[in-house]
């Protein structure tokens, strides 16, 4: 499989049908049109003297001139290297040092950002700009190359290097995860069956193009059908939905929470919604009750990681039978059961598998032709997570007797308190149960006596006001005595890497300084 050859199929089929809109600059284009530039642009690559294998870095906001260079990229075995344009320029460094692009292709607002990057760094080749604020060398790049169909195209097979996504760091420095096209199309394989994806679709893009949602959107263009691209906001969000009739797309717990405190949010049509998949750590069931109450649609779970998405699924009927028939509401927690060509166990320290009980946690690990190719130039690293063919995501949890996967921690995130295993997700679980909470966040901070306890961080809802021993008290109904938060700090906003997921590391690393932390 080349994934880099989705344009040029539906080019052939549905040459007229629109595949992108770009809410930002309002631009459209078809698949004809499309195709042509990933054409010219991947003869325009190679004109420049890249080989299959080179790496193409981008720094750039979604946009469908992104689109084109993945495309681009896979279609003649280069290798795109995307960046987060959140990060400092000393750790977009790092990522360049790590990749060694030949060119880096950078949207015109971070030409500021480029000329500071290109100072610090060696190897780059050629440094492209395209939009607003840039200096046209991508479009001339692409307008000068002929788009007739590069010979290189045929060479391409599916265990080559497709992609390489920087994990987003929440626990500590990002890490280059390379993709083949037989990844990414597997995992576009376990997607397009769990969303139950059909031709008359439009997808929303809600996440970056910088990290595993590329996935997702690549995956609907894949079905010829069209892809709605937007830089987060509730409220264009829901603009989108209504006008572009949106029928799909993926929200983290922290985009749908959002959407739908807004307060004119019944307002809006959401008519046209089929499917809402949600995913980027576990979403408190109240939340999800909410979810399915004011979104016209059903909902479903997908976990995965960076290294590999889509692992297990909570399919749509898991949803709807634990609402409305009350069957098994408890899976509300759990992330349901591993997708269709995946593999996925629960294991002690010593690799056993645990007891599916339900009870007895222990590590998920994964098999499945999903799963990265490795960590790019960490073998090191890739050593350590992929043994005998299973990758290690050192996420911990239970298994119960029909297989369903119930996360309770991340294993740095885990807290230990006299002697007590605390997991922070079910804390976190008990604490949204109060209707007033946004969002919050458990960590364990250092204690003499009890080794640590538990501090909440809680985000209320717009307008509400609860107290301390509120949220506390509310926690105990739900808990064990040794469980509940010992502290509670409302805070504005809780800090998040760009997939939406929280960065505890940034809670808690002030209170361990100095101190030591096993876990």
């Amino acid at each position: 499989m080349n994934i880099g050859q989705i344009s040029a199929k539906w080019a052939r089929q549905t040459p007229n049908s629109e595949a992108i809109f770009d809410s930002t600059t309002g631009r459209r284009i078809n698949f004809a049109d499309l195709d042509k530039e990933v054409r010219q642009l991947a003869n325009g690559l190679l004109e420049l003297g890249l080989k299959p294998g080179d790496r193409v870095g981008v720094l750039s906001t979604n946009s469908i001139e992104y689109c084109a260079i993945f495309f681009a990229c896979g279609r003649v075995g280069l290798v795109a290297q995307p960046m987060n344009w959140r990060l400092s320029v000393s750790e977009l460094v790092k990522i360049v040092a790590n990749g060694e692009p030949k060119v880096v292709v950078t949207q015109g607002q971070y030409a500021e950002v480029t000329a500071e990057l290109s100072d610090l760094v060696n190897g780059v080749d050629h440094w492209l700009q395209y939009g607003d604020g840039g200096d046209g060398s991508y479009e001339r790049l692409v307008k000068a190359a002929t788009d007739t169909e590069p010979r290189e195209s045929d060479a391409v097979e599916d265990h080559h290097p497709f992609l390489i996504l920087y994990t987003g760091g929440t626990t500590g420095d990002s890490k280059g995860v390379l993709h083949s096209h037989r990844s990414v199309g597997a995992m576009m394989l376990n997607q397009t069956t769990a969303e139950r994806i059909v031709p008359s679709d439009v997808y929303l893009l809600t996440g970056q193009m910088f990290h595993i949602p590329i996935v997702l959107a690549l995956n609907y263009l894949g079905h010829g059908c069209p892809l709605v691209l937007m830089n987060f906001d509730a409220r264009l969000a829901l603009d989108l939905i209504q006008k572009e009739r949106v029928s799909a797309f993926l929200g983290v717990t922290t985009m749908l929470n959002w959407m739908m405190a807004l307060p004119d949010f019944d307002t809006y049509d959401l008519s046209s919604l089929r499917n809402i998949q949600y995913g980027g750590g576990p979403m408190p069931s109240r939340v999800i009750e909410e979810a399915m109450a004011k979104f016209p649609c059903t909902l479903i779970q997908g976990y995965g990681q960076t290294e590999g998405a889509g692992m297990t699924f909570l399919s749509q009927e898991d949803h709807l039978r634990a609402i409305k028939d009350g069957y098994h509401p408890e899976r509300l927690k759990s992330c349901g059961r591993e997708g269709l060509i995946t593999s996925v166990r629960v294991v002690d320290d010593r690799g056993s598998d645990v007891p599916t009980d339900g009870v007895t946690p222990g590590q998920i690990i994964v098999k499945s032709d999903t799963n990265m190719m490795g960590y790019f130039r960490r073998p090191d690293l890739t050593d350590a997570t992929i043994r005998d063919g299973w990758m290690y995501t050192g996420d911990i949890a239970t298994m119960d007797s029909e297989r369903y996967v119930y996360i309770v921690d991340r294993a740095k995130d885990m807290i230990i308190s006299g002697g007590e295993n605390i997991y922070s997700v079910q804390v976190e679980d008990a604490i949204a149960q109060h209707p007033a909470v946004l969002e919050t966040a458990v960590i364990g901070i250092p204690d003499d006596e009890w080794g640590e306890r538990v501090k909440a961080y809680v985000v209320l809802k717009p307008e509400t006001n609860v107290t301390e021993e509120e949220i506390i008290e509310t926690a105990k109904t739900h808990l064990a005595s040794y469980q509940k938060p010992r502290l509670v700090e409302f805070i504005d906003e809780l800090p998040k890497a760009t997939t939406g997921k929280i960065l505890k590391r940034l809670l808690r690393d002030p209170y361990w300084a100095d101190k030591r932390r096993d876990v």
